[in-house]
């Protein structure tokens, strides 16, 4: 297969790019590293035969002039961090706004016999919860999507989520391309930054106490990164996801004081006391993904644990960040 991964220096790009280029695949990567990093396992990955890279800024249309034709496009491309959310929410928005209407113009033009995948989020239906008071868990596909509150900056990254929903199923509609839509939940593993299990690492190390501790009562379905791509992947190649939105998540929900709890068992250290926060404005209190309709539907779900996965996450940030010692 010739494939195209859009963010593909980010996070769940490098994993996915990883696990594709080892199946001999031929793949073009395109970032601009506004998040993503060329670190040594990237530039490893990159000096892959099979794997090419090219450095563009995805909201110029003319970055997609050049690409050429892909069996498979995977876009992942888009400025997630839950502290760039309400930081910069103007620059969330304008990137996946521009981002993704290039790419449905681009794919329609010139990969008409391909398929392309839109990597959404759990955050463009969090705000159901809000509006209506409960949500059903474990959470399905067909809930509403919902912006709780437009002046909130938490809630720029699901609007761009919500309507890149909408445009990817309307433009495939219109244009008769297959597509399909995967909202991850709470992924996380080696590599990772920006979130809740990297920034909880950076305090551990840094022997933070009181430990500040966000949100110890909500609950997230925190799935394996190498579990997540191998979900991204089997939504991309079968037939029978063609125009459907998927879950990708684990079935077990935990809660951050839980997750906290075991980062401190696997780290060795524990502080003497914890200072508990509010969570941000605008956070769901309960997460739980319903991976039923992935299951059914190409046979996969998450096989590594929380304990597993947080061990191999906390070996490698030992490995690959000096400043981290526990």
């Amino acid at each position: 297969m010739n494939i195209l991964i859009t963010g593909g220096a980010g996070f769940v790009g490098y994993h996915l790019a990883r696990r594709l280029a080892s199946q001999k695949h031929d793949l073009t990567l395109v970032d601009n590293f506004a998040l993503g990093k060329a670190d040594d396992a990237f530039n490893d990955l990159c000096k892959e035969p099979n794997v090419t890279f090219t450095k563009a800024d995805l909201t110029d249309v003319r970055s997609w002039e050049n690409l050429g034709t892909f069996d498979h496009v995977y876009h992942l491309a888009a400025i997630n961090s839950t502290r760039l959310f309400y930081e910069i929410p103007h620059e969330i928005l304008r990137t996946a706004l521009l981002i993704n209407l290039n790419a449905v113009e681009w794919f329609r033009v010139h990969n008409p016999q391909g398929k392309i995948l839109f990597t959404s989020s759990n955050e463009a239906y969090s705000g159901a919860l809000e509006a209506f008071g409960k949500l059903p868990l474990p959470t399905p596909e067909g809930v509403p999507l919902v912006i709780a509150d437009p002046h909130n900056p938490r809630w720029s990254y699901a609007g761009t989520k919500l309507i890149g929903e909408l445009l990817f199923i309307h433009y495939a509609k219109a244009y008769n391309f297959r597509m399909s839509i995967v909202r991850p939940h709470n992924f996380y593993g080696p590599r990772g930054g920006h979130h809740v299990i990297p920034d909880v690492l950076e305090r551990i190390q840094k022997r933070t106490d009181p430990f500040p501790v966000f949100g110890a009562d909500e609950t997230r379905s925190f799935c394996y990164v190498s579990d997540a791509v191998e979900a991204i992947q089997a939504v991309m190649e079968s037939d029978k996801t063609d125009g459907e939105t998927y879950h990708i998540g684990s079935n077990t929900e935990t809660k951050i004081s839980d997750l906290i709890d075991e980062m401190f068992r696997l780290a060795g250290w524990h502080p003497k006391s914890l200072d508990i926060k509010p969570a941000p404005e605008g956070s769901v209190k309960r997460r739980l993904a319903d991976v039923a309709k992935i299951k059914r539907d190409t046979g996969w779900e998450a096989k590594t644990s929380l304990p597993d996965g947080l061990k191999s996450t906390i070996e490698w940030h030992l490995k690959n960040s000096p400043s981290v010692r526990f």
